[in-house]
């Protein structure tokens, strides 16, 4: 009897808590709950479950989630979404709820391949602190990376998916939207997710965020010319955590670090300018009577001079130097075309590629000009010298193995030899100050000349054990990083990469 009792009210339980279980489950499926969001759930490993809330009244969208992270090979996290293919753009205001929990939790506008913890993925994550960083996943199960935007806690993100490319924009001061300069490439099949998330950054905790005046859209084809932007970005060898320093709707190429490590040079439209590290407002340096100025230029080792590559006379490019604050040029080279490279650790010459004849081979020269100095005569083009701090050698590129690798040499152009075998074409090699380093350019193969508008990579070799690792891969080639880049203290590489958007007002 007692046994029959027990299953009655087990029975009644049930039923009371199916009855108060079904209408939530329904909330959380029906679409008018989610606003334009077809539904919500926690992706990857969570402990403790998430909410998501649509308030039509304010047309706000509150998000809760725990996660142990959104970062490496999985994110766990609270995520709200709805399917769409093509051209697609989200954008929102978001805020945090509270001021407490980890610096690094993250509330993030997404497009991702799938519900899987380990998706491949972009999005912005606008962190606790402020940072703010275009995150991606290229592979189910890789490593995540970032480019971390140079605007602190931006009130409102928008991310745009153009066929395979992806592109952040963050509000400024004005409260537009202006393109971050983070953008990467990833191929997405079929159907895709769009939505918003939160990720504590702690499995034990969950974490509130506010997303407001948000927008989901089909971006119609562009009809209009793209217009060029430009991002002189950094790059830490250690983490492989792209920064941006600046971006402008320009064309700027070839950055040098400062020997104090305070500013950096780069050329844009004939000029070099100078852009301090935590500037936005580059200066002109004024260089005389040589305004055509390429992007092949450097800081002289005591940092006191500047060398520029420059044909405002000959019409072919021939090399100066200047103070570095600015000055009259002082001619070294006689003969053009000329483009200078490396100086000597001693500050006392000069190597550059030069054309004589129907060929391009390296030369050296004395800082103060007289007869140059031919080092290589390979058929074919000889190209980006650069001495090693210990001056015991010049690295630079040849292609006269039948594609483009990295070879070096003595300063005297002895003792040539390879020191890079691989199928890709591999540009303009740069050792670090501290001499344990060389990061260099690579076009995939097949890829002739250093064109612009390429896929590339930026490779790291290590001169110890000869070891290369991939450090960055982006959207540019010619201009990225033709001249020496280091930090001063031989942590981070400075380079540009490029953006192609259709103008036009975004919200």
């Amino acid at each position: 009897m007692n046994r029959r009792i027990a299953s009655c009210n087990w029975a009644v339980l049930s039923a009371v808590s199916l009855a108060l279980f079904l209408p939530n489950l329904k909330a959380q499926s029906n679409p008018a709950a989610l606003g334009v969001f077809d539904d919500h759930r926690d992706v990857g490993t969570i402990l403790h479950p998430g909410t998501a809330r649509f308030y039509s009244a304010n047309g706000e969208y509150t998000v809760s989630g725990s996660g142990e992270n959104m970062w490496f090979g999985a994110d766990d996290f609270q995520f709200v979404w709805k399917k769409m293919s093509g051209d697609v753009a989200i954008s929102a205001d978001i805020s945090f709820v509270g001021s407490t929990g980890d610096a690094h939790r993250k509330a993030v506008v997404m497009i991702r391949q799938s519900l899987d913890g380990n998706s491949p993925a972009v999005d912005i994550a606008r962190h606790g602190d402020g940072l703010t960083s275009l995150q991606f996943r290229d592979a189910p199960g890789a490593n995540t990376r970032e480019v971390q935007s140079n605007v602190s806690a931006p009130q409102r993100v928008r991310l745009e998916k153009r066929g395979d490319f992806f592109y952040a924009f963050v509000s400024g001061k004005d409260g537009k939207l202006h393109p971050a300069g983070a953008s990467t490439k990833l191929a997405l099949s079929g159907p895709f997710y769009v939505g918003i998330g939160v990720s504590a950054h702690n499995k034990d905790q969950i974490q509130t965020a506010i997303f407001s005046n948000l927008k989901v859209e089909t971006l119609p084809a562009a009809n209009v010319k793209p217009v060029l932007y430009s991002t002189l970005e950094t790059v830490p060898i250690a983490s492989g955590d792209r920064r941006v320093a600046y971006v402008a709707a320009a064309h700027f190429e070839a950055p040098n670090w400062s020997r104090d490590g305070s500013y950096f040079l780069f050329n844009q439209d004939g000029g070099i300018y100078r852009l301090p590290i935590s500037g936005d407002t580059p200066t002109r340096i004024p260089t005389g009577a040589e305004t055509k100025c390429n992007n092949d230029h450097g800081i002289s080792p005591d940092g006191t001079l500047l060398a520029v590559s420059d044909s405002s006379q000959m019409g072919k490019s021939m090399v100066y130097t200047l103070p570095i604050a600015g000055g009259t040029p002082h001619q070294v080279t006689i003969n053009s075309p000329s483009y200078w490279h490396g100086w000597s650790p001693d500050g006392s010459t000069l190597a550059f590629t030069g054309q004589r004849g129907d060929n391009f081979d390296i030369y050296s020269i004395s800082v103060n000009g007289g007869d140059e100095k031919r080092l290589t005569t390979a058929a074919g083009l000889d190209d980006g010298p650069e001495y090693s701090p210990d001056g015991t050698w010049i690295y630079f590129n040849s292609e006269r193995t039948g594609h483009m690798q990295i070879w070096r040499m003595h300063p005297d152009g002895s003792n040539q030899e390879q020191v890079i075998t691989d199928e890709t074409n591999d540009w303009f090699p740069h050792i670090s100050p501290d001499g344990k380093w060389m990061v260099y350019l690579s076009y995939e193969a097949g890829v002739t000349g250093h064109p612009p508008d390429k896929d590339v990579t930026l490779n790291l070799m290590s001169m110890t054990d000869k070891s290369t690792k991939m450090l960055v891969k982006l959207f540019g080639g010619q201009g990225t990083i033709n001249v020496p880049s280091w930090s001063p203290d031989s942590t981070k590489i400075a380079y540009v990469s490029y953006e192609y958007l259709p103008e036009g007002p975004r919200d």
